[in-house]
């Protein structure tokens, strides 16, 4: 038996939440809806303009893994932080989210602690804008084979591979755990991630064990309409997922594949309901469910996460479950 059922490896970033018009994103020059790497200056400048901010920890495979915990599963993250004000606090809070935090905060690192300004619209969409600081330096230093060998699952951030550094890290981490008998698979990210590293994730689609996108990163990967992109994916990977924010869910692997319908919610912050998809599907999918139940499990954590601010589930996610019908 492994000691976790998922561990993920990605960037450390404490989420800073504030409301905002889309006057006011104008004005600022913050595109809406996606998510831009900033440097340390602009990061500071976003940061005063924010009202009434509040924080969590975050980062898209860290907020799966809070999910997959309010689950009951066992789950570790690597990543890094710095032994700052809000590196402690990412750390400690993973640790309450009930993730084992791998890497300790490290004390001499030149660049203080990842954090993403995020500014949310009245209509839910959130507009991120992410200062990697430390997370940058992220390498395969970082990552312990044990713990990475320790894990059923292991699950990745397409973000790594905007460094080298992290690139290294993610295959030392992905070799580890397929080693040692565990599943690995990835998160695409971002549609403008799959764009700098097409080539790459082209590869990995054909050597991972699963990969999860939404609709624009699957066609922008096969630079192609939708259905085509994921017919090729279907022939290339082992298993595939694709959101369509609001639409069905199609998941495929081999000769199996599901549907799943999404109820329409008006969201209130539409942050982390790709993560919380995720965990919810990861859940199925290490309790040994089928795609259809696997994919409606991630359809009801995403549905929960929107209903308030913040990237992490508030409610009991086997209760919502239970609900629906589900296996628990």
């Amino acid at each position: 038996m492994k000691t976790y059922k998922v561990v993920g490896i990605g960037n450390a970033i404490v989420d800073v939440i504030s409301n905002c018009d889309d006057g006011f994103l104008s004005t600022m020059g913050i595109d809406k809806g996606v998510m831009q790497l900033i440097e340390g200056d602009r990061a500071e400048f976003l940061y005063e303009a924010m009202q009434d901010r509040w924080q969590a920890p975050g980062g898209s495979v860290a907020n799966t893994l809070a999910g997959i915990g309010n689950l009951g599963l066992r789950t570790a993250f690597i990543g890094r932080v710095r032994d700052d004000g809000l590196g402690r606090f990412y750390a400690d809070g993973m640790v309450e989210d009930g993730t084992d935090f791998a890497n300790p905060p490290v004390a001499a690192g030149e660049l203080p602690t990842s954090r993403s300004m995020i500014f949310v619209s009245p209509d839910g969409e959130r507009s991120m804008n992410t200062y990697l600081g430390i997370s940058s330096e992220l390498g395969p230093e970082d990552v312990d084979p044990g713990v990475a060998g320790d894990a059923e699952i292991l699950f990745l951030e397409g973000y790594l591979y905007d460094k080298p550094k992290g690139k290294e890290a993610f295959l030392k981490a992905a070799r580890a755990c397929r080693s040692a008998g565990g599943m690995a698979g990835i998160t695409l990210s971002d549609p403008f991630c799959v764009d700098r590293h097409r080539e790459d994730f082209r590869k990995l689609v054909t050597e991972l064990d699963f990969v999860i996108g939404n609709e624009h990163e699957w066609e922008s990967l096969y630079e192609t309409d939708l259905s085509a992109a994921l017919e090729q994916a279907a022939t290339e990977s082992g298993l595939i997922v694709c959101t369509r924010s609001g639409h069905d869910v199609v998941l495929v692997r081999g000769e199996e594949e599901a549907r799943v319908p999404v109820e329409t919610i008006t969201p209130v912050d539409a942050t982390g309901a790709g993560d919380q998809f995720a965990a919810g599907f990861l859940y199925g999918l290490s309790t040994g469910q089928s795609l259809e139940v696997a994919g409606r499990m991630g359809v009801v954590a995403a549905g929960e996460v929107i209903t308030h601010y913040g990237a992490r589930p508030e409610a009991d996610l086997k209760a919502l479950f239970a609900e629906a019908g589900l296996p628990v």
